[in-house]
């Protein structure tokens, strides 16, 4: 059975156990494919469950000595993100991001072919959305396509990118998988810790640190 919960007892604030990453949250911003800051992103940061936290940290220590950061975008999202996510998918009009996050995919199709959940594995508190960040050069490591830019070439296995891109994205999926994490098929920015607290439970505190006393 799913469960709605509003207990943030088994969160953490993210840069707490990871103070290296870099964090990036793009719901809280604009930027990103509706346009609006996100309902139930109240501050810009991050949060995880300690389990999925304990599991990044294990990742971010290995990209340090091997010289990168990890570069956060999302990780806890509310439900009522995603209800906002479904609300703007009923209004046809609204495609003004369409542009650069989804120029190849009918809006509609960003739920039939599972781009936008309609009950997202980031509301149960151990998914993440990232990159990396190469510290010699400041700058994020080359995907092939940026985050949440919905289409084939997101696909983690998509062949249509340079062998560096393609070779930049398995560096991280070995690095997360090797912690504990799974990827999904058609982000290549997304993943789950395998064994994660609470499977069942969908949780709708907002993202803030006020959430976590």
């Amino acid at each position: 059975m799913k469960k709605d919960s509003q207990d943030s007892s088994g969160f953490v604030l993210l840069a707490d156990y990871v103070p290296h990453i870099v964090q990036e949250i793009r719901y809280y911003s604009t930027y990103n494919f509706i346009g609006d800051r996100i309902d139930g992103y109240e501050q810009p940061i991050a949060l995880l469950t300690k389990e999925a936290a304990r599991a990044l940290k294990s990742v971010s220590n290995e990209m340090i000595v091997k010289g990168y950061r990890l570069k956060i975008y999302d990780a806890y999202r509310p439900d009522t993100a995603v209800k906002h996510f479904l609300l703007w998918g009923i209004e046809d009009t609204d495609v003004r991001m369409k542009p650069y996050f989804y120029p190849e995919v009918e809006k509609q199709a960003l739920f039939s072919e599972g781009y936008i959940a309609r009950r997202s594995s980031h509301s149960r508190g151990s998914t993440v959305d990232l990159t990396l960040l190469d510290m010699s050069t400041g700058k994020e490591l080359d995907m092939g396509s940026p985050f949440d830019f919905f289409g084939k070439i997101s696909h983690p296995d998509y062949r249509g990118i340079t062998e560096e891109q393609y070779d930049n994205r398995m560096f991280l999926r070995s690095a997360m998988i090797r912690s504990g994490f799974e990827p999904i098929a058609c982000e290549w920015w997304h993943f789950t810790l395998r064994d994660e607290p609470y499977p069942d439970s969908y949780f709708s505190f907002p993202v803030s640190k006020d959430s976590l006393r």
